[in-house]
């Protein structure tokens, strides 16, 4: 007889799912990842044997018609994403409905008397049209790829729709491990007030960065995960909903996932700091210019002499997009790394990025740094990078103390504090 699972999640691909680590934060109860086939999600819940399942894409809609009960919310969504056993009859949920009111809610965007998109047709998008209509939206138009009755085509959604108040993309695009992707441009909407996406891996999409840069309110889908994740809990054991302690769970992954990054001047002390605060952390460090070097088996200097600035920079590109993919990392960067507003977006999509902002009279020229090698050019960088530092950071902080002074300011600035020890 076959091992009987107790809680998970199904759906056809789960490297991207922070479902587990999520689950384990809201109570003790094992919870696992199962990549499936539509035949194989049917055997499963032929079978029946689980406890609870949340269902993710693409299977919220085919799951529908193997369920013995299947809540009136989920029914008017036609979607579930959440199934639980009673004693052999199958009940189907839509627990995403509360979690996207929830994500909304933290967005701080407004829905009421608003126009909003939503990009996409599938099963999240059935939701999030209910959970709009439900929160008093003036009108709701669906996009997608191929139009149909009552769609819009993302070549004509910005000539029929530039007055779009708010967007929500429930696709895919954008999602690790594609995560250069983007579903639609911002700049034909000039009437926008926010954006929503409920992506989250990485934790802020190509989408939320450009609704960021034009100053609105934008936000990735983590907080709507951890939401429904506590709603579906709930449905497992049959208890009430605890909404207090989202925000607390929400926190405590993004902690855990977001990748601390170090920008600043050569010589601020971006490697040393970012050593002793990944050690402190207990996560790994990536250092870019050592990761350069190492690749190409070449000091910075003799890459700079072989190559030229163009080519380092080239280089540098490439692994400060590679480490940036990653969560859960400490990062500390070349001085120049910034220069690339790719790279920035890059470093942004898991990072918080933190300035050690190091007065100029405690910076120290050294022969590997080709472009800061002496007093003169250290003084000239400086000045070029002074202003794009404070553009493009999270955080800055104020580096001119100790080393033990400065990892304390970034554990700060990370959400980690004091609390963490050695």
């Amino acid at each position: 007889m076959e091992k009987r699972l107790e809680y998970g999640l199904i759906g056809a691909k789960l490297g991207h799912s922070f479902s587990p680590e999520i689950h384990a934060r809201i109570g003790h109860y094992p919870y696992e990842l199962l990549e499936l086939s539509p035949d194989g999600v049917r055997q499963l819940l032929e079978e029946r044997r689980f406890c609870g399942l949340n269902v993710t894409i693409p299977y919220k809609e085919l799951v529908i018609p193997l369920l013995d009960e299947v809540s009136e919310r989920a029914q008017k969504i036609g979607a579930v994403n959440t199934i639980v056993n009673r004693n052999g009859l199958l009940y189907g949920d839509n627990t995403d409905y509360s979690g996207a009111a929830a994500l909304i809610r933290h967005a701080g965007v407004e829905i009421a008397g608003r126009k909003v998109l939503i990009l996409g047709t599938g099963g999240t998008s059935k939701t999030l049209q209910a959970v709009t209509q439900d929160l008093g939206a003036r009108e709701i138009v669906c996009v997608s790829r191929h139009g149909g009755e009552g769609l819009c085509t993302y070549e004509e959604v910005s000539r029929l729709h530039p007055d779009a108040q708010v967007i929500v993309n429930t696709t895919p695009v954008g999602m690790f491990p594609n995560a250069d992707g983007c579903p639609l441009e911002l700049d034909p909407f000039s009437e926008l007030e926010g954006v929503v996406d409920v992506v989250y891996n990485p934790l802020s999409t190509r989408l939320v960065q450009a609704a960021r840069q034009k100053g609105l309110p934008a936000e990735g889908g983590l907080y709507m995960l951890c939401a429904q994740a506590v709603y579906a809990a709930a449905c497992f054991f049959d208890r009430e909903t605890d909404d207090s302690r989202i925000d607390g769970i929400y926190r405590s992954v993004l902690r855990e996932k977001r990748n601390v990054v170090l920008i600043g001047m050569p010589s601020c002390g971006k490697t040393t700091v970012g050593r002793w605060a990944a050690r402190r952390l207990n996560r790994p460090f990536r250092d870019t210019d050592k990761l350069i070097a190492q690749r190409a088996g070449k000091s910075i200097p003799e890459i700079f002499a072989e190559k030229g600035e163009t080519g380092f920079r080239q280089l540098e590109a490439e692994m400060v997009a590679e480490v940036a993919r990653e969560s859960g990392v400490v990062i500390a960067t070349g001085g120049g790394s910034v220069l690339n507003p790719e790279s920035v977006r890059r470093l942004k999509q898991n990072g918080l990025i933190c300035f050690l902002d190091r007065p100029l009279e405690k910076l120290r020229p050294t022969g590997d740094r080709p472009l800061s090698s002496s007093t003169d050019a250290l003084k000239k960088r400086f000045e070029e990078r002074y202003p794009l530092y404070n553009a493009v950071c999270d955080r800055r902080l104020p580096a001119d103390g100790t080393i033990e002074e400065n990892v304390e300011l970034v554990l700060e600035a990370a959400g980690f504090g004091r609390k963490v020890t050695r």
